[in-house]
């Protein structure tokens, strides 16, 4: 695969090949034709329920060490958690939804986890609400797993990137307005009831899922073998450019991860000292990442997947370096360079996993997010360590290192691209 050919969907690829027919893809839905715009809204509000409940904690930290006496550390495992559980349970919902169907999965797997967002308000201790929160994030696994799949069998090729586009809007909208909610409502009525605002918009959410959705036309069903699925994921494992792709996507996550973890700690200490609200609207900071990740497709075609990646992860550095400063207008402008950089480096490593898997493609995509969640959790609690040892400089230090990983092995991946192109002569003649 040549470095240009690389290009910028996060999503289209990451399914597998659609079973139905030729002549069957007509009858799929299409920008325009009946069931595309409901399609549309239910997935859109699948994405704002799931990642407004995964992430729902993030910019409460301060509040939750506060109330249970807790450091940092120890509050950011309720993100860790959640964000750990998705990656341990998004390959086997991955597998749950081959067999059963993909809106059956993401039916069940939004009952569960709006259940549990009902409960987590209601949480007596910090253990309790750990729990809570891995039960919530191995349920949410199922959205990822399935979703994508469902658009690639029901609606029309042409149409699919737009399709796509929505649900990852989705993700992005509930990902930011859960943060900004959760703030600027526990400033008020503290942590538990903004986690039970977000548990109720999801409820909502998830309802109006289940009933605009409409039933799956081109599913065919496939067999829960082992065997088969064990093997395709040895095949990707075995194969060093996926390796390299899914600890690229893990290492920009850990910085990522890290950075949103613990910068609420950072706000609201001296010298900033901002209130909770102010704190949860510094997320809109997200909609920076949503741009970057429409234009990466433009630097690969530019610069090549490996000069891409070398441009994310220096804007990435940059930004980590910028928020060093006791400025407030500086460590906003570090936070806009890191989530350009974090959010353009997740879209060329992940479409690149969807061009470089030739079969399973489902299976690649999915542990491509397995190692993007571990990343988060690993993150989020070592970050939250660093900055508990050694202050937000502790924390940078952990994203440096991370995005120095990041550029080590796209060395190594460039050297690998030249030895195998040294020896194409050789097999050639």
């Amino acid at each position: 695969m040549s470095p240009a050919s690389t290009g910028a969907s996060t999503s289209v690829d990451a399914v597998s090949p659609v079973r139905s027919s030729h002549s069957a893809s007509d009858s799929r839905m299409a920008p325009g034709g009946p069931g595309y715009r409901r399609m549309s809204f239910a997935l859109f509000l699948a994405g704002v329920a799931t990642f407004a409940l995964l992430y729902s904690t993030q910019a409460l930290l301060p509040l939750i060490s506060g109330e249970f006496g807790v450091a940092a550390s120890e509050a950011s495992w309720t993100v860790a958690a959640a964000t750990g559980g998705l990656a341990l349970f998004v390959l086997p919902m991955s597998a749950l939804s081959e067999r059963f169907g993909r809106r059956t999965v993401m039916t069940a797997s939004l009952a569960v986890a709006v259940s549990v967002g009902l409960l987590v308000p209601f949480a007596p201790s910090i253990g309790a609400l750990v729990v809570l929160r891995a039960v919530q994030g191995a349920a949410l696994a199922g959205l990822p797993a399935s979703a994508t799949a469902y658009l690639a069998e029901e609606v029309r090729p042409k149409a699919l990137v737009t399709a796509i586009g929505l649900f990852v809007a989705g993700n992005s909208v509930g990902g930011m307005s859960g943060r900004v909610i959760t703030g600027w409502v526990a400033q008020e009525w503290g942590w538990r009831v903004a986690v039970g605002v977000i548990g109720a918009i999801a409820v909502v959410c998830a309802v109006a899922f289940r009933l605009l959705l409409p039933a799956p036309k081109h599913f065919r069903p496939g067999s829960l073998r082992p065997r088969v699925l064990l093997g395709t994921v040895r095949d990707h494992l075995s194969d060093p450019l996926l390796r390299r792709l899914y600890a690229i996507g893990a290492l920009f996550m850990t910085v990522f991860g890290g950075v949103y973890t613990v910068i609420g700690y950072r706000l609201t200490e001296a010298p900033f000292s901002l209130p909770q609200g102010i704190v949860g609207s510094i997320f809109l900071v997200y909609l920076v990442g949503t741009v970057s990740a429409s234009t990466a497709g433009r630097l690969v075609g530019r610069l090549g997947r490996r000069g891409a990646l070398y441009l994310a992860g220096g804007t990435t550095a940059a930004g980590l370096l910028l928020s060093l400063a006791d400025s407030l207008p500086l460590v906003l402008l570090g936070l806009v360079l890191i989530t350009a950089g974090f959010f353009a480096g997740h879209a060329v490593a992940s479409s690149a996993v969807s061009k470089t898997a030739t079969r399973g493609r489902a299976q690649a995509s999915a542990l491509y997010q397995s190692a993007y969640y571990v990343g988060s959790s690993a993150g989020s609690t070592v970050g939250a360590m660093a900055f508990h040892s050694g202050g937000w400089a502790g924390t940078v230090t952990v994203g440096v290192l991370a995005v120095l990983g990041v550029v080590a092995i796209t060395v190594l991946g460039s050297r690998a691209a030249r030895v195998a192109a040294r020896r194409q002569p050789v097999a050639a003649h």
